[in-house]
């Protein structure tokens, strides 16, 4: 049992939450709407309402959520069982009226209910789909009963056999790590929020560190010592001013962004070079740069005024 906040509100009531239920028996999902306001008590009620008549009470509830709001909420379902409190009777005001009362009303063709009709008894309240009330509330719940029962021990003899299937299919190509200390491991980046540099440009990895002692199975403590030369799966990119010659002209400029700062590079052409050998530079970096710039801006305004 687990909730699911930061829905955007929507419906009637402006539902903002989801209680998401996984029954472990049959594998079914329920999802509730609700609201990440709602107290143990509203939890328990939704409960009640929702999942009581179709599985039941159930034996244990396993939630990441505070053991307070878990244990509220079991004392809150129990007390409108009538377990826990003994005064307490088995009728209860906490229950699905508009669904009770559709199920109840006669249809105008068949003089009769949808759940008379379907089973041939109409329930009272939701706990009335219970095994100790079904035998109890018509005759011929009976059959409904058995037929129950015996989908219930059918899917019991079967979720063994699927569980240790599924083992079978994860463990084959998953092996548990063999760390010994010494050994020299590679630690991942994927859950590091703090690199600037772009994800394409980053090193998967970083490493490796020696292992100190094993922790567990899959903790270990390493020697990241600072001066320790690490080991990048691509290579560094370094860029390495190539002397190409004398510049012949300077054809265009252009602006970038360097290390979020704008930059201006000039397109240049060499002498005694081909085409492709045209090289982007930044204006320090041109041979006899202002010489050059002079010539390309005066082009420039010569382009623009006979335009």
């Amino acid at each position: 049992m687990d909730w699911v906040t930061g829905v955007v509100p929507g419906g009637k009531e402006n539902f903002n939450a989801c209680l998401i239920i996984v029954d472990r028996f049959g594998k079914s999902v329920r999802c509730l709407p609700c609201h990440k306001e709602d107290t143990a008590m509203d939890t328990a009620l939704l409960f009640w309402k929702q999942m009581i008549s179709t599985c039941g009470v159930p034996k244990i509830i396993i939630s990441d959520r505070d053991p307070k709001l878990t244990s509220e909420v079991w004392t809150n379902l129990y007390d409108m069982l009538g377990t826990k409190l003994a005064f307490s009777t088995a009728y209860h005001p906490q229950t699905d009226e508009v669904q009770l009362a559709y199920n109840k009303r006669q249809h105008s063709t068949t003089g009769k209910s949808c759940s008379l009709v379907e089973k041939g008894w109409n329930p009272q309240f939701p706990v009335d789909h219970l095994k100790k009330n079904l035998l109890t509330i018509h005759p011929t719940a009976k059959e409904l009963f058995e037929m129950w029962k015996r989908d219930c021990d059918t899917a019991a003899r079967c979720i063994p056999e699927a569980k240790e299937y599924n083992k079978r299919r994860w463990d084959k190509p998953h092996m548990e790590p063999d760390f010994k200390e010494g050994d020299h491991v590679r630690v991942s980046k994927l859950n590091f929020n703090n690199l600037r540099v772009p994800k394409k440009m980053r090193d998967s990895f970083v490493g490796p560190f020696t292992i100190i002692k094993l922790i567990g199975k899959n903790a270990v403590e390493e020697d990241t010592f600072p001066s320790r030369k690490r080991n990048p799966t691509t290579p560094e990119i370094v860029e390495v001013e190539d002397s190409t010659g004398p510049v012949r002209k300077i054809i265009k400029a252009r602006k970038i962004i360097l290390n979020g700062k704008d930059q201006r590079q000039y397109l240049v052409r060499f002498k005694n070079k081909t085409v492709d050998k045209d090289k982007c530079l930044a204006e320090d970096a041109i041979p006899d740069g202002n010489l050059h710039l002079r010539r390309f801006r005066a082009s420039r305004r010569t382009e623009q005024s006979h335009q």
